[in-house]
């Protein structure tokens, strides 16, 4: 077998190369993420929408963010769209951002494509103000003598450079950019709106690879997401232009997500190719999907047949793809650590197995001693709680998101649930977590409280007006008063699940006079 073959193959499985809406690679999976659909949910905003939008798009690292943005841009494109597209990651540090980043990245980009169609002047002018006579920024100095337009225009990459490649410099530039920002974003949407008006479409503004920006928790239940894109929310929406902005997918699992959807709308989110359901059985769709994905790849170079010619059995191709959680990314990575391991076709179950292996070790290694408990209980559960470690968790993908829709005669849902990735779950720590978690496992709590016998029907009401504020997710259900109480109320969990699971509870404490209200 021509060596040659190999090297194609491994090259066709590259996790970091974005796909081209023409590429033949590409499988349409979105039957299988929950209808998720680019197109419609935030392309049909913009064409439809009379004024600029803001939209924020996630979705775990490595999902196909990239690859449906580039559908996106097409679609935008064919219904006479100018489109801006850029990866932030060309301008800052992933690991250390602030908003000023984030603009002076916009800016950069919007002048360098935009110059032809409006007057770069101003934005020019408003560079050579600030920084070429700057006393405390004596390496960030901008020296404009002799430049023609274009070189002129290009001292704002200088400065993004800096940005990103000068850390002991970094907070002053962006001190100073900061004091300067207002102006900023007046010249620069003066500019905008002169290149729409001059090209007569308008401008829309992809913002790729913001989602790789590092999670930082300040305390206080803040982190570095929350404050670039809610606390600067204003400077973000404020380009005269239709922008999106991808964000981190743990951002949208905050305990903000409720300000994020009054700032920017509806967030979308792309979800992982469903190959199990919530009780762990295979999807098969789902790990069709998975299937075809590696087919088109492998088919653009050779005849031969997937199994068993390209892949030594059915078993070994299905293991690649469960192993990968319906993660695109992870399944190349998989596929070219197998490969590594073959010296011809097909590859063959031990390939597989070193495959898996590596895979789990760089997992192990990502998970700290502390996580395996909060691992273990969103197994149970397939749910992430509202706190910072477990967005963490989600954050590098130890912890997957699932979606699917529910449609009946009057309704249409979509079910979202979580699960630890199968690359973890076969680690030794994490299932002696899950069996720890088992033996203590016992029904979740309802909580009791009652009022004295004295207390008025007026503070009864008060105080369970009070409790159902602070307490959303719970309805109170009557209970029976013991002697000495006016009322006695029980807290119980709103979701279905939660309810059915704590019937088992309520009925041994032979509460069964209220169990019709639970269901």
């Amino acid at each position: 077998m021509s060596e040659d073959l190999l090297v194609q193959i491994y090259n066709a499985f590259d996790p970091k190369r974005p796909l081209e809406p023409d590429s033949p690679f590409y499988v349409d999976c979105h039957a299988v993420r929950g209808q998720e659909n680019i197109i419609k949910e935030v392309g049909r905003s913009i064409v439809l929408a009379n004024e600029p939008i803001y939209q924020l798009y996630t979705g775990h690292r490595g999902v196909g963010k990239s690859t449906e943005l580039r559908r996106l841009r097409r679609y935008l494109e064919q219904n006479d769209r100018k489109v801006i597209y850029f990866e932030a990651t060309d301008d800052i540090d992933e690991i250390d951002v602030q908003y000023t980043d984030i603009l002076l990245s916009c800016t950069r980009h919007l002048l360098e494509d935009l110059w032809h169609y409006a007057d770069p002047k101003p934005l020019v002018n408003w560079l050579r103000s600030g920084w070429e006579y700057s006393t405390d920024l004596a390496s960030a100095k901008i020296d404009f003598s002799g430049l023609r337009q274009a070189e002129q225009i290009s001292m704002f990459t200088k400065l993004t450079a800096l940005l990103r490649q000068a850390p002991s410099i970094r907070q002053k530039i962006r001190d100073q950019l900061d004091l300067q920002m207002e102006s900023l974003i007046k010249t620069l949407n003066y500019f905008i709106v002169e290149a729409q008006q001059s090209s007569g479409k308008e401008l829309v503004l992809i913002i790729d690879n913001l989602d790789r920006i590092g999670l930082v928790s300040y305390g206080n239940d803040k982190t570095n997401h929350d404050r670039i894109f809610l606390d600067h929310s204003m400077e973000l929406g404020q380009l005269a232009c239709n922008v999106i902005y991808t964000v981190p997918i743990s951002l949208v699992y905050s305990n903000r997500a409720s300000q994020l959807r009054a700032i920017y709308g509806n967030c979308s989110v792309l979800p992982m190719v469903m190959v199990r359901s919530p009780n762990g059985t295979i999807h098969q769709p789902g790990l069709d999907k998975m299937k075809q994905l590696v087919q088109q790849r492998v088919g653009q170079f050779t005849d031969k047949a997937l199994v068993p010619e390209v892949f030594e059995s059915n078993a070994v191709l299905e293991s690649l793809c469960l192993a990968s959680g319906g993660h695109m990314r992870e399944l190349m990575q998989l596929v070219q650590t197998a490969l590594n391991w073959t010296e011809q076709l097909p590859i063959q179950r031990q390939a597989m197995l070193r495959a898996v292996a590596k895979g789990r070790d760089d997992y192990r290694n990502a998970v700290d001693e502390v996580d395996w408990e909060r691992l273990a209980a969103v197994a149970q559960t397939k749910r992430i709680p509202n706190e910072d470690d477990y967005r963490g968790l989600l954050f590098n993908r130890c912890v997957l998101e699932y979606r699917m829709m529910e449609e009946t005669e009057d309704d249409f849902r979509a079910v979202l649930w979580h699960d630890v990735h199968p690359l973890i779950q076969k680690l030794e720590p994490f299932q002696r977590a899950v069996e720890r978690l088992q033996k203590s496992n016992v029904p979740p709590p309802i909580y009791r409280f009652s009022l004295s016998g004295s207390s008025s029907d007026e503070d009864v009401q008060n105080k369970l007006a009070i409790m159902q504020e602070n307490n959303p997710d719970w309805k109170f259900v009557p209970d029976k008063p013991k002697p000495g109480e006016s009322k006695a109320f029980l807290a119980i969990h709103k979701d279905v699940d939660e309810r059915i699971y704590q019937g088992v509870y309520i009925i041994e404490r032979t509460l069964t006079e209220i169990f019709d209200q639970l269901l």
